[in-house]
């Protein structure tokens, strides 16, 4: 069963214990604070939960400054990859510059840990990757 974690008006993140499955809907433009607070909390939901799957809808989420960028880089990449996290679902952005800074950012990270990020169009796609068996 589902169950918010934490909401503002920039994104919505979840947890579904029976899955051990983490979910962030983002929303429009965050600023610096917004984004790494929000990131910061998904982390923590990660690691306190020791999910397994994490699904981040990036619809409708815009751009992501670089210097936020290089900050997830830095922070946030090595946690996740210490972190019991095994399958990441993207749904991508339909915004391009937001879209293509994700890209990067998982690029930095392929071979580094067990966990395996595959991008999607289509949420229930998606899901059906996360609930396979590892």
């Amino acid at each position: 069963m589902e169950s918010i974690f934490f909401q503002n008006h920039v994104v919505t993140i979840t947890h579904d214990k029976s899955l051990q499955l983490g979910t962030a809907i983002w929303e429009g433009f965050l600023s610096s604070q917004e984004f790494r607070e929000a990131i910061t909390t998904c982390v923590q939901l990660m690691e306190g939960q020791r999910l397994l799957r994490w699904l981040g809808d990036n619809r409708k989420m815009r751009v992501i400054r670089q210097a936020d960028q290089e900050w997830f880089v830095e922070h946030i990449l090595p946690r996740l990859h210490s972190s019991t996290l095994r399958r990441n679902a993207v749904l991508v952005s339909e915004d391009f510059f937001n879209k293509t800074a994700v890209e990067q950012i998982y690029k930095r990270s392929e071979g580094l840990s067990d966990l395996v990020t595959k991008d999607f169009e289509n949420k229930v796609l998606a899901m059906g990757w996360l609930k396979q068996p590892f």
